[in-house]
């Protein structure tokens, strides 16, 4: 097959090996322009397209798709586009620009977690259970009937970003089985059936922890936040982001939104029982040790959060 990839995260890259590897010609890939990262807003290229570059796949860069974009597309004679995460909408000129329209990996169950951050409010929500789903475009979201949907558990102390990964190479391998089934011309589609519910993009404010909440509750919002945006708390304004924390059944009696030390160990307090804080980064300093970082404040009391 002849196939346009459109991706620009690192969780796009696995599908785009993979159709290189089982043969497809993949004759251009679409991503964002690069962008600005680190202190120093170094123009950098997306992990698409620097994979792109390396395998020698010509790009097209737009952070829009208009009709100079739709039109460069169409010229490509692709028979297909297959898309993993690319950041935009395809508009209905684009979606027209291969003969057998595009496919989608999308990291849910799908009528479920429709939208920018599947696995992140999957997480959150308490998910034990998670799908991706291949399935055709359409100009509604994530709307489109679906090829091939496959399910997997989610392991209790799984990150959002630990989980993404572990997709994203699964998922390859369902966008290739696709292609090669539309290639032989077996391929079949089914609409979506059920209640559709939405995954909007991550704010700051969602990873505002809130230690109110049983810990469960807590931990699922820690995990589902890690490591975008980043879990954090309030220590007297300041933000202290929690990088690696732990269920750890026997921990101590700590008040909810309490951080104490306890044996070397240090405790965050929630409504239920405490969380062990493994790693934390304060305001302006690089992460380190939560056992070093209390430490440092020379308090034998309790550090309240916000």
């Amino acid at each position: 097959m002849r196939i346009i990839f459109a991706g620009t995260p690192e969780v796009s890259v696995p599908t785009l090996r993979a159709l290189v590897a089982a043969g497809h010609d993949v004759c251009a890939v679409l991503t964002r322009p690069d962008a600005p990262l680190g202190r120093k807003r170094i123009l950098t290229p997306s992990p698409v397209a620097s994979a792109a570059l390396e395998l020698g796949i010509p790009l097209i860069r737009a952070a829009k798709i208009d009709a100079a974009v739709s039109a460069q597309l169409t010229g490509l004679h692709a028979d297909v586009g297959v898309v993993v995460a690319f950041g935009g909408l395809l508009p209905r000129s684009a979606l027209d620009a291969t003969p057998r329209g595009w496919i989608n990996l999308h990291f849910s169950d799908l009528p479920k977690w429709r939208g920018a951050a599947p696995v992140q409010w999957s997480v959150i929500a308490g998910d034990v259970e998670i799908g991706t789903a291949v399935f055709s475009l359409v100009e509604e979201l994530d709307a489109g009937d679906v090829f091939s949907c496959e399910r997997s558990r989610i392991d209790g102390d799984e990150t959002a970003g630990e989980l993404l990964e572990r997709l994203a190479l699964s998922g390859a391998d369902q966008v290739v089985d696709v292609i090669s089934s539309m290639a032989a011309g077996t391929a079949t589609a089914v609409p979506q059936v059920g209640q559709a519910t939405y995954a909007r993009k991550l704010s700051l404010s969602d990873a505002h922890i809130d230690t109110n909440a049983p810990a469960d509750i807590v931990y699922a919002q820690i995990r589902g936040v890690t490591p975008e945006p980043g879990a954090f708390v309030e220590i007297g304004g300041d933000r202290l982001k929690l990088h690696q924390v732990a269920a750890t059944p026997e921990g101590p009696s700590v008040p909810s939104g309490h951080i104490e030390s306890h044996s070397k160990r240090v405790w965050l307090g929630t409504a239920s029982h405490a969380l062990e804080l493994r790693q934390v980064q304060p305001a302006g300093k690089p992460r380190m040790d939560a056992a070093d970082w209390f430490r440092g404040l020379q308090t034998e009391e309790s550090v309240v959060t916000s």
